[in-house]
């Protein structure tokens, strides 16, 4: 009777942060390319930014947690809380200009949320696998 030994919970937690990384990244790639053929105000820049943190965020809840199905809550706090704070490293980074404001505090607890409500539906929404 060999034991399945799970993985910590920190594994899929750190791999959904990556691929929420790598997702917004590539996200706010191809908006860049958008807004060089499409004129858009500033409201439509922060709201379309917005989306892609959400959905990185989902897709490295979807990535991260499909093994192990517990803890969506926690895990997904953690894990939008980790992804807003490297998300902002990495773009500061890019953007060659790194500039803490309430903002930064803001969008950081805005990750932690959707990170919560992203991790109870990834792990509520699983169904079992038929068995043939």
């Amino acid at each position: 009777m060999d034991a399945v030994k799970e993985k910590p919970i920190i594994y899929s937690i750190l791999k959904g942060v990556i691929i929420s990384l790598i997702v917004s990244i590539f996200g706010v790639l191809f908006f860049a390319i958008i807004l060089k053929f499409v004129d858009m105000g500033d409201t439509t820049i922060k709201v379309i930014n917005q989306i892609i943190k959400v959905a990185s965020i989902l897709f490295g809840c979807i990535i991260g947690f499909k093994k192990n199905g517990k803890n969506g809550l926690y895990k997904g706090i953690v894990l939008g809380l980790l992804y807003s704070i490297f998300a902002f490293l990495i773009f500061s980074i890019l953007n060659q200009s790194f500039v803490f404001n309430a903002s930064i505090v803001f969008d950081t607890l805005f990750g932690g949320v959707v990170g919560g409500i992203c991790g109870i539906i990834v792990i509520n929404s699983k169904s079992p696998t038929p068995k043939l």
